[in-house]
């Protein structure tokens, strides 16, 4: 059987679960690797069983010099547009970490390169794929929530600068807002139905930064990256509510450093028939018998790690389709991250401007 063959660009920390991904397929061999730290690439393709002599530190000569099915985009995101369509162009499908890209200009050019070449671009929004999303989805599909109209959706942490290209603008286009609120602002939308959004009013703050003085449990995870170029220029907390084209609105918070008793990542949905809990495990809060009731599930379902397995999965799936001229769906397409790149930076620009943004305008 001929295998698909793989590469990742960039091999960071989220690489290892896009490879593990690979990895799990038995018709996938990770057959290329690059990263700008050569000596990081190599340790990596011994983790993993890859020949040195397809690791690279420059993609467009990776990209020319295999024969490559299938790329998964790993660097920071001010590389993502460029590595996305380089990879595109040289007909390799591509899953794309989140953020999509620096902006919606750069997000709809990467679109504009995968429909050119007829290639997949899935974008890597890993909650749609956990088992709580899954759960959630039945409940609404089944009309259990009823009328979606209002969303709370918060990543926040007390203290949780990842370090490194993180924290600089020119690397990673923002903090946790691009960070960690796209997460839960992209899950929140797929849930209810992806509307589309028409205005935003949000707030930004740099207020706290790094806070490298603040000591912390040494289990706490940090970034692999501490190269002393990078400066920490982005918000420690975003703030904004989202209104879209249905009427319904969602309300966003997400920190790396707040002071707040402890950190959480919570979405809740509010229907006419029931409130739906999806973080941090699956609830209902409705009516039975004309009471107040909460209902929990007897088995807790959560974000589970495997979603990256079916993630992964699912885009090798989705090539397969596309390169047998057979009809697929992706789950998680371009033309979402466009949207969520929309509304990221209508965020930005109303927190800069102190003023709502109507996207679109």
């Amino acid at each position: 059987m001929k295998k698909i063959k793989a590469a990742i660009i960039g091999t960071g920390g989220i690489s290892h679960l896009h490879t593990k991904g690979y990895l799990e397929r038995p018709d996938v061999e990770l057959a290329a690797l690059c990263d700008l730290d050569r000596e990081k690439a190599l340790r990596y393709a011994e983790k993993y069983g890859v020949d040195p002599s397809h690791v690279y530190t420059d993609y467009n000569e990776m990209l020319a010099a295999e024969k490559l099915d299938c790329v998964s985009v790993c660097t920071w995101n001010a590389a993502h547009a460029p590595a996305t369509i380089a990879a595109l162009n040289a007909g390799c499908h591509v899953l794309c970490e989140k953020p999509m890209a620096m902006n919606s200009a750069e997000a709809r050019a990467m679109q504009e390169a995968a429909d050119r070449n007829h290639r997949v671009l899935q974008i890597g929004f890993v909650r749609r794929f956990g088992a709580d999303a899954g759960v959630a989805r039945e409940m609404i599909d089944a009309g259990t929530v009823g009328e979606i109209y209002y969303g709370k959706a918060t990543y926040l942490r007390r203290h949780g600068f990842p370090g490194g290209w993180f924290g600089d603008k020119a690397y990673s286009g923002g903090g946790p807002l691009i960070d960690l609120g796209v997460h839960v602002i992209d899950l929140s939308r797929y849930l209810m139905g992806n509307p589309r959004p028409v205005s935003v009013y949000g707030a930004t703050f740099h207020k706290l930064g790094n806070r490298p003085e603040v000591r912390q449990a040494a289990d706490v995870w940090s970034s692999t990256t501490k190269e002393s170029r990078f400066e920490f220029t982005v918000e420690d907390l975003a703030t904004a509510m989202i209104r879209f084209d249905n009427g319904a609105i969602l309300s966003v918070e997400c920190s790396f450093d707040l002071n707040i008793e402890k950190g959480s990542g919570d979405i809740t949905l509010f229907g006419t028939k029931a409130g739906l809990q999806v973080s941090p495990e699956i609830a209902l809060f409705t009516n039975q018998n004309g009471y107040m009731a909460n209902v929990s599930l007897a088995n807790k379902v959560t974000f589970d790690e495997a979603a990256f397995n079916r993630e992964v999965s699912h885009f090798v799936d989705c090539g397969i389709a596309c390169d047998a001229g057979k009809p697929f769906e992706c789950r998680s397409p371009g033309t979402d991250g466009i949207v969520i790149m929309q509304i990221l930076e209508s965020i930005y620009k109303s927190g800069e401007t102190g003023h709502e943004v109507v996207i679109g305008e």
